[in-house]
């Protein structure tokens, strides 16, 4: 059950004088998915990927004037629909906002984003054991049982790069 809310929300997107704060919801949702050890990010890389690169963008949202939240997204593409959308790499709001509805409302403004840009999906990575499952779903989200997600990072990324073996 949602707490009551009278708070005037909004949202804007991150310039790049907001990189410290960045920076602090980064480290914040890394400490609640209790993997603070794996933030590498500092403040002149999120600048170059963000601002220079232009490879994400960030939505804060605002609770009375005040950041409360944030989500980092960047465009995706679908082949089979042969339309794009994005992916929210990161949505995270302060515990202190949590239970008032921020959350929907902030997935609504990402939904009104992709679809003016033309977009037919919005994807997200959810760890198993995020309570916050329930809510995705209680939104329609659907957890995809059709794939799984690989990853290769670090070492594994260069000894790919460096494996000498071809198929000629």
């Amino acid at each position: 059950m949602e707490k009551n809310n009278t708070q005037k929300i909004s949202f804007r997107f991150a310039e790049k004088k907001d990189v410290p704060l960045i920076l602090k919801f980064i480290k914040g949702l890394a400490e609640y998915e209790k993997a603070s050890e794996l933030v590498t990010a500092t403040e002149e890389l999120l600048e170059e990927w963000l601002f220079k690169k232009e490879r994400a963008e960030v939505l804060f949202l605002l609770v009375s004037g005040k950041e409360a939240g944030f989500a980092l997204f960047f465009q995706s593409f679908a082949t089979y629909p042969g339309r794009g959308g994005i992916y929210i790499d990161d949505l995270y709001i302060h515990p202190e906002y949590r239970g008032y509805g921020y959350g929907r409302e902030f997935l609504k403004k990402l939904a009104q984003i992709t679809t003016e840009r033309g977009g037919t999906r919005m994807e997200w990575l959810c760890l198993n054991w995020n309570p916050s499952i329930d809510f995705y779903k209680s939104m329609g989200g659907k957890a995809l049982s059709t794939c799984t997600t690989f990853r290769l990072e670090d070492e594994s990324l260069l000894a790919l790069l460096n494996d000498e073996r071809s198929v000629t």
